[in-house]
């Protein structure tokens, strides 16, 4: 498995690196062979108390796991990142590893383009300069200030939505295996999950 380890505004020593590469790919192995590669960020939090650690791994099968550990140091910050990974694998340990032996290939993707736009200020205007605003094309806002490709994957619905817990993601953007058409799940603010499939109003009235 291949382990990128990059430090955020500090300096990530080459015993951290070590570190983090040997047991990120030692946990990760316990449940999974076939992992490709992990990316993991060190930075300092606001304000410079503290240091935040991210680790983002992606398996083979499509699936991806992420979580965000926080500690007085990057040692500890980086031991809390592993815990809390740990025990969202084992949550779904049984899952992920049907899933995992029987895609030998990652899950159907496809392209999307995904955009960060900028909020608007106290007095309604879209904040941000008029450059963005010409990408954007709309003068009025709001103002797109960065832009990406990420991959929208066809699965089942219980599979979004243990996709939403592995990666901490608000929400899972996805082609429903059952009809091919896009689906959402996301989570609310009573703690539930959300879930939007249009197909079943389109069904319904067809």
């Amino acid at each position: 498995m291949r382990v990128q380890v990059a430090g955020r505004q500090m300096d990530v020593g080459e015993a951290l690196k070590s570190r983090i590469q040997t047991e990120l790919e030692a946990g990760v192995s316990k449940y999974f062979n076939r992992a490709t590669d992990a990316v993991v960020t060190v930075a300092k939090n606001g304000g410079g108390v503290g240091v935040a650690v991210d680790c983002a791994v992606h398996l083979s099968s499509g699936i991806s796991l992420q979580t965000h550990g926080h500690g007085g140091d990057a040692h500890s910050a980086f031991d809390d990142a592993m815990t809390k990974l740990e025990k969202r694998v084992r949550r779904y340990k049984r899952r992920l590893r049907n899933h995992h032996a029987e895609h030998k290939n990652p899950l159907p993707a496809e392209d999307a383009q995904a955009y960060v736009l900028a909020p608007f200020d106290e007095d309604d205007e879209p904040v941000g300069t008029a450059a963005e605003a010409k990408v954007n094309g709309d003068a009025t806002g709001p103002l797109v200030i960065a832009e990406t490709t990420v991959p929208v994957r066809t699965m089942t619905v219980s599979m979004a939505v243990m996709q939403l817990d592995l990666a901490e993601n608000p929400a899972v953007l996805f082609r429903n295996a059952a009809h091919g058409g896009l689906n959402l799940v996301y989570r609310r603010a009573d703690g539930n999950v959300g879930w939007i499939d249009p197909e079943r109003v389109n069904g319904a009235s067809g």
